[in-house]
């Protein structure tokens, strides 16, 4: 047994070590910090962003933990951590073009989790029937009222055509006028509209061109709301996976629907379409695309558009191949630049009456959707097509228009 006066000493001495680990251990923690601002400040610079800078785009770093959360995962690493508040910017979609622009995405390595979520899309179909109608339930039907506040006036929820257009509205109603023009839309023509949302284009295309319309879409709501909308017109919106259609239509479209289709379903998709074609018809494909294939963000396909994948043109025109001639392409993906920050300033200016029924990390997510979007299309690392279709050529040639 110890002594008092012998114990002193032994508590002292245990104190003392245990004062210089913790002081051994702030040290470390603050080489680390210091690492780790310096690599990312280092890594910003390339694209003339500074950390914890003045300039609007710069990055404010509020959390220490940002930088590894990054690091170990970084496309989702950087969505979650600005849901929590870990850092801001005053301008994300510039921000985020500047690093698209600069290819610091490519300097930042990605993680094993990227690499066995790739990996699952490619051992996996994500996007097979039975998971159809999960993009529906958990994207569109989150609630008509938000989309409401968000986009136009007629609800189209793909990428305006901004020619000679000077808001949302008029880029919208110029999109939909182009789409019936390209595909030569006729008073009393019969059209499949695959991916149809609240059935904008249905609606439009019935109003102004007499067209007789099948809209088919995997949400409950936008299907609901579609035939309000629709009432009165020669419009049929249908809750219907595209693979069930099996009718001969004029002419088909799809707007930014192929997104959600994924690689292993394009041929599938192809063969729909060209069994639903009536032989002189025209099938107008708009669709995001990227410059490689296999495109998959985690951060968008965990909290925004799940199973969604983005197509390469290689892997549309391979999907296409003894089905369809490709008459035209045309890219205009700046305009998804312009369309996407109208949709912020419309969600940011109505949010009071949105958020009534979600919660702020939910603003900051769709915020961050919006502008990262934005900024990705601004860097022209993605790409909007539309490629009008035939099925043995147009006679003569197809004339562009644009």
């Amino acid at each position: 047994m110890h002594s008092l006066a012998t114990d002193i000493p032994d508590r002292l001495f245990l104190k003392k070590r245990e004062s210089q680990g913790q002081l051994k251990k702030e040290i470390i923690m603050e080489h680390k910090k210091t690492v780790n601002d310096t690599f990312f400040a280092d890594l910003l610079s390339h694209a003339n962003i500074t950390l914890n800078g003045d300039q609007p785009w710069d990055l404010k770093v509020y959390n220490e933990k940002f930088f590894g959360r990054v690091l170990r995962d970084p496309s989702m690493g950087l969505g979650e951590s600005y849901m929590d508040g870990w850092w801001e910017s005053n301008q994300i979609d510039e921000m985020v073009s500047r690093i698209f622009r600069s290819r610091l995405d490519e300097k930042v390595s990605g993680s094993m989790l990227l690499n066995l979520r790739f990996l699952k899309h490619i051992l996996f179909n994500m996007q097979s029937r039975s998971r159809a109608f999960e993009i529906g339930k958990r994207h569109y039907d989150i609630g008509n009222e938000l989309y409401k506040n968000m986009l136009d006036k007629r609800m189209v929820y793909t990428c305006g055509y901004w020619e000679n257009a000077t808001n949302l509205d008029e880029a919208q109603k110029n999109k939909l006028e182009l789409v019936c023009k390209k595909i030569g839309l006729k008073p009393g023509n019969k059209v499949l509209d695959i991916g149809c949302g609240w059935g904008s284009f249905a609606k439009y295309a019935a109003e102004n061109h007499g067209a007789h319309m099948v809209g088919v879409t995997v949400s409950k709501e936008q299907a609901e709301l579609g035939r309000k909308m629709c009432e009165g017109l020669p419009v049929e919106i249908r809750l219907q996976d595209y693979r069930d259609v099996n009718e001969t239509f004029d002419h088909i479209v799809s707007l930014g629907m192929i997104e959600h289709v994924g690689e292993k379903n394009y041929r599938t998709y192809m063969k729909v379409a060209n069994r639903c074609l009536k032989d002189d018809g025209l099938f107008l494909l708009h669709t995001i695309g990227c410059k490689k294939p296999g495109k998959m963000d985690p951060w968008i396909n965990k909290y925004i558009f799940p199973n969604s994948m983005l197509p390469a043109l290689e892997q549309l025109v391979k999907a296409r191949e003894d089905l369809f001639v490709v008459e035209d392409l045309h890219n205009f993906s700046t305009d998804y630049d312009k369309t996407l920050m109208a949709w912020h300033a419309n969600f940011e200016k109505n949010w009071e009456t949105v958020g009534k029924k979600y919660d702020e990390r939910f603003h900051r997510m769709w915020r961050y959707y919006l502008l990262t979007c934005a900024g990705a299309f601004r860097s022209r690392i993605n790409q909007l097509w539309q490629i009008v279709l035939s099925k043995k050529g147009v006679i003569g040639g197809y004339k562009s228009i644009r």
